[in-house]
């Protein structure tokens, strides 16, 4: 499956038009960094709600170190280090949280981080960085979009290979075991406290690399280019066919991105308001989440696996029956908000009083 993604992905952008060409170039990041936020997690159960700023982080590294005379390359490569130094050194006291807490900590990050960017000169202020050098080593740099799309495509394969293999690996079932209940991976000696933090730094060097080239095809960054909304967008991506997979990242990344794109246009057509574009994303949003943690928790694929072991002869996974931890949390913070009917006392609480 890997060799023919890595044929398809080569091959597939020889046909597209420019426009399309872009489209496929941002859903490959948005794989990217989709794949790392899976990892997080399906597998060591840690939810996250700004994995957008870790992209942010790693643009602004590569914009800022290029435009101030160093290799591109040498910028590139130093996006993931600096994200997954970030991650690491906010993971100590983040992770120390759980479920929607972890959650609102890291969309309180990503905010922070924005926030500081906005309000620093030094950083291009509120209006980003504009001319930003095109990826390349001297005088050869990338110029087209083609190129761009194998480089971006090349990383996505490579990413998925090296995911794969960390997934069937022995800090695999470790970090399967730690989602599962952390004190009984901790009786086991698993070191869950290092697992967790290394986990969080090596999603975020997946988005830090997405970002640099993110930067280097766009040729600019502003705090607007990532808002909440990403990350938001990211969570429905990993969620929508299941946590921990990694096929499920890349599906979920090809599907919110087209999707996103057929409702951008839809927001923008004559007579739209301007903020049609943005409330249609989030509906979008709500609804897909909504449908998938009450519905199908387990993720679509997950789903489509019992739909077809429930066939005559056919035997079902009772893994794909497991809740993940993360989406346990989304439905209780959805429980969370219904009106309750009765106090602790048994007597009708005021909204229910107020209904009769």
């Amino acid at each position: 499956m890997i060799l023919l993604l890595a044929a398809a992905s080569f091959l597939l952008p020889l046909w597209l038009s420019s426009a399309n060409l872009t489209v496929y170039i941002l859903l490959g990041l948005y794989a990217v960094t989709a794949i790392g936020l899976s990892l997080l997690m399906g597998l060591a159960g840690q939810v996250s709600l700004g994995q957008a700023v870790f992209f942010a982080i790693g643009a602004y590294t590569a914009a800022v170190l290029s435009l101030h005379g160093l290799s591109t390359v040498v910028a590139l490569v130093l996006a993931p280090l600096l994200a997954a130094a970030v991650a690491a050194v906010v993971g100590v006291p983040i992770l120390r949280l759980r479920g929607h807490h972890l959650a609102f900590a890291t969309l309180a990050f990503q905010l922070i981080v924005l926030s500081v960017i906005t309000n620093t000169p030094f950083l291009g202020g509120g209006l980003g960085f504009t001319a930003v050098p095109g990826l390349g080593i001297g005088k050869a740099t990338l110029s087209s979009s083609l190129g761009y799309a194998w480089l971006t495509w090349g990383l996505t394969v490579v990413v998925m290979v090296v995911t794969l293999n960390l997934i069937r690996s022995r800090p695999g079932r470790a970090l399967r075991a730690l989602a599962t209940s952390e004190a009984a991976a901790e009786s086991v000696g698993v070191p869950v406290v290092r697992y967790k933090l290394a986990v969080f730094a090596l999603s975020a060097a997946y988005a830090g690399v997405a970002g640099g080239i993110y930067v280097f095809f766009i040729g600019y960054a502003s705090p607007g280019s990532f808002p909440v909304e990403l990350s938001v967008e990211l969570v429905v991506m990993v969620v929508i066919f299941g946590l921990g997979s990694v096929w499920g990242a890349l599906f979920g990344a090809a599907g919110i991105s087209v999707l996103m794109q057929v409702l951008n246009q839809v927001g923008t057509l004559h007579g739209m308001p301007q903020y049609m574009p943005t409330l249609l994303s989030y509906a979008a949003y709500g609804l897909i989440l909504v449908v998938i943690v009450m519905f199908l928790p387990a993720g679509v694929l997950p789903g489509l696996r019992r739909l077809w072991a429930r066939r005559p002869g056919g035997r079902e996974d009772p893994m794909s029956r497991q809740i993940a931890p993360p989406i346990a949390s989304l439905r209780s913070l959805l429980r969370s908000t219904r009106p309750k009917t009765t106090r602790a006392d048994g007597t009708p609480s005021p909204e229910q009083t107020r209904r009769q």
